[in-house]
């Protein structure tokens, strides 16, 4: 007896040692950053693969349902079809919207200077009529007019390696743009692949799973692989419908309303709110700058608005179409995104709630197994009932309802 508990304290012992182990390991290339370049360059080179798998991905449901109205034979022609239809509609929006676009920067670049100019006499005016204002504020204008006058410099020295720097960065900026867009047309051939061969590689995965560890295992995978992949279409899908109805609302107001450039800052609204939590905000305020530059009124008008049409989101639109995607709390949805946006930038800030929901899905249940191992259901029963409750009446309501 003695000799299985020593032995039992022996096993801990090793796997406690090894996870500290491995863990200093990873550390120790991240500290060195040998790590983080090592993936970065792999990404680079698998970025084609990348983009492929995630427009497979996002074209699944409509060849799934393309291949029912075809028949299971026509699977080739279901996924042509498909993508086709997804790049033929995204190329419309774009030959839509993209030249509306330009058109508003083009007219704010024009209208900029007198903008800032008549904004800078009506400050210089406040100033004068508050001269305990002009006092406090004087110091920090005349800092920031020699910072202007160090960075062109008398002899325009720095204003040309200025030019060279923004001329450099143009050139970089054409590059990158050039091989994003050979990344995007690889990436199409190579959706194409995935998509002819997803129930392939699906059971290849299968086989690997089964064939490397126990059934009880395997099957918790494959349901957590469901469960994520509910999770991230229902999510995108979901978001993204509601995004357009946010931005096609946000165009609506604005040309009520008579502001300017309203396509430009409703695409701004409509994209920046496909960002959980934050991305409102973002939107909001890009657009409320862009309009303090036209008209304060007109600012101070988008600001109610955009508040009115968030709550109309939050409360309406978005349970509606998303209803209780995610089942997760704001708390975890804004330790999601912050986490995840700041690994990953924009891309995490996208994927880090419903990556959040799975990661939280995936504790929950070990968290479970494990107490359920210690006899003590009675402990997640008081948990669900305490925490739980609520939520489950509230969707046996809505399924009542519907």
């Amino acid at each position: 007896m003695r000799n299985k508990e020593n032995a039992k304290y022996i096993k801990l012992g090793l796997t406690g040692a090894g996870v500290v182990a491995f863990g200093l390991l990873f550390f120790f290339l991240l500290y060195r950053n040998s790590l983080g370049v090592a993936l970065g360059v792999l990404g680079r080179i698998l970025r084609p693969f990348i983009i492929g798998g995630v427009l497979a991905y996002l074209v699944t449901p409509l060849s799934n349902g393309l291949v029912k109205r075809f028949g299971g034979k026509r699977m080739g022609l279901a996924n042509a079809i498909a993508l086709v239809i997804v790049l033929v509609a995204v190329l419309a929006i774009l030959l839509l919207i993209v030249p509306k676009l330009i058109e508003s920067v083009v007219e704010i670049a024009h209208a900029l200077p007198g903008q800032v100019e008549q904004l800078g006499q009506k400050i210089t005016a406040l100033l004068e009529e508050n001269p305990d204002l002009q006092a406090t504020v004087s110091p920090i204008l005349d800092n920031l007019g020699n910072e202007v006058k160090g960075l062109f410099g008398s002899n325009g020295a720095k204003l040309a390696d200025s030019a060279l720097k923004v001329l450099g960065g143009a050139a970089g900026g054409v590059v990158s743009v050039v091989s994003v867009l050979v990344d995007l047309m690889i990436g199409v051939i190579v959706s194409l692949y995935f998509l002819s061969k997803r129930r392939q590689l699906a059971e290849q995965a299968k086989l690997i799973l089964r064939g490397t560890l126990r059934e009880e295992w395997a099957d918790w995978i494959e349901s957590e692989v469901r469960f994520a992949d509910r999770m991230f279409n229902g999510f995108f899908i979901g978001k993204l419908l509601d995004s357009a109805i946010v931005g096609a609302i946000c165009f609506v107001g604005c040309l009520v309303m008579g502001f300017g450039s309203p396509l430009l800052i409703a695409v701004i609204v409509g994209v920046t709110n496909i960002i959980p939590f934050f991305g409102p905000y973002i939107g909001g305020g890009v657009g409320a700058l862009l309009l303090l530059l036209e008209n304060p009124t007109h600012c101070l008008m988008f600001l109610v608005f955009v508040v009115l049409l968030q709550q109309l989101d939050g409360n309406v639109i978005g349970p509606k179409i998303l209803g209780d995607s995610t089942g997760l709390s704001a708390l975890w949805v804004m330790f999601g995104i912050l986490l995840f946006g700041g690994l990953w930038g924009i891309a995490g800030m996208l994927i880090g709630v419903p990556l959040m929901a799975v990661i939280y899905d995936i504790v929950r249940q070990i968290t479970y197994r494990s107490v359920r191992r210690h006899g003590r259901e009675d402990m997640i029963a008081s948990y669900e009932a305490q925490f739980h409750t609520a939520s489950k009446k509230a969707k046996s309501r809505e399924k009542k309802a519907k």
